[in-house]
């Protein structure tokens, strides 16, 4: 069994990755570590950890631990996933990694020479769904890929809450917009050439809280917009030249919507329907992360893919702030 450790006892945590460890077969959860160790006490008692600890640093020199998983404020993501490769662990860290593409680049020479696995927390790329809507591109099902259209938004205006604050790493971009990019590269095996964008910040916390984007992917075009204080949606449409994609619920399947991928043809009408009932996407990632970390050979998200992401989130904010496109 991989014995993983905690940094932190923030919410996506509680809520979703340490439940699915608890649920996952090839793993368990042996350590929690908080500033606050009666909240790492607390944490790892629910879910039957046998140690807490009060600092990050003595998780990571123990013993009992062979992998993290950092969900820490996205400021500190780099630096404790540094430390915790040094430390000889294997790590999941929360996405986005980093805020810049160049600060994730020596985390590459780290984990090869400490000889760990190390990836960020994209837990839509393990989904059925998503290999599904992959595998119909690749076999022609929609024809000509033309266009990729995309909204991630939900309302939350807290000035507590880490997602609103500027030096945290908040914002809509970090937060939500890595899931169309991904999610699109994932699924269509291409990259960005060039991105326009509009941006809007919060006058208050200065964080962007709108965005208009445009990218150009040399064959099709991917537009779509995010927003942290507009009514709650998520949408993916694939749209081709003899039929569409159009993903129900694409980045947290079960809560927006169902586990499901609706194959349109030409003329609408005709449709198949591909569901994935009780899927749990972040147990799938767990499990799949344990077994890549053992020595098996399973497909993860690597820090090159990493890199390739974020090269296009710094392209969008670079093309906020001028009229025209920015290249990836």
């Amino acid at each position: 069994m991989f014995r993983w450790g905690v940094l932190s006892t923030a919410k996506i945590g509680r809520e979703h990755v340490l439940p699915a460890i608890a649920d996952a077969e090839n793993g368990v959860l042996s350590a929690v570590a908080s500033r606050d160790p009666a909240k790492a006490r607390a944490l790892a008692d629910r879910f039957g950890a046998p140690h807490a600890f009060g600092s990050y640093d003595e998780l990571l020199a123990s013993d009992a631990v062979d992998g993290v998983y950092i969900p820490l404020p996205t400021s500190q993501h780099v630096e404790w996933t540094a430390r915790a490769i040094e430390a000889g662990k294997h790590v999941l860290v929360e996405k986005p990694l980093a805020l810049k593409a160049g600060d994730i680049e020596p985390l590459i020479g780290l984990r090869d020479r400490h000889k760990v696995l190390v990836c960020e927390a994209f837990m839509v790329v393990y989904h059925p769904q998503w290999i599904k809507v992959r595998e119909l591109i690749r076999s022609g099902a929609i024809g000509r890929l033309r266009h990729v259209q995309g909204a991630f938004s939900y309302y939350n205006v807290d000035p507590g809450n880490m997602r609103n604050k500027l030096d945290l790493g908040g914002g809509a971009l970090p937060d939500i917009g890595v899931y169309p990019t991904v999610s699109t590269r994932f699924a269509t095996g291409k990259e960005p050439v060039r991105v326009q964008a509009t941006i809007e910040r919060d006058q208050k916390f200065g964080t962007d809280i709108y965005s208009s984007i445009r990218a150009d992917f040399d064959g099709f075009e991917l537009s779509f917009y995010l927003s942290t204080q507009m009514a709650a949606r998520q949408s993916m449409v694939f749209h081709g030249d003899e039929g569409f994609i159009q993903v129900a619920s694409p980045f947290n399947a079960g809560l927006y919507d169902d586990h499901r991928v609706e194959l349109f043809n030409q003329n609408h009408t005709q449709a198949q329907v591909f569901r994935f009932p009780g899927t749990q996407q972040y147990r799938l990632e767990v499990e799949t992360f344990a077994r890549a970390a053992s020595g098996g050979e399973d497909s993860v998200f690597t820090l090159e893919e990493s890199i390739l992401n974020q090269k296009m989130i710094d392209a969008i904010f670079r093309a906020g702030e001028k009229d025209g496109w920015e290249r990836v």
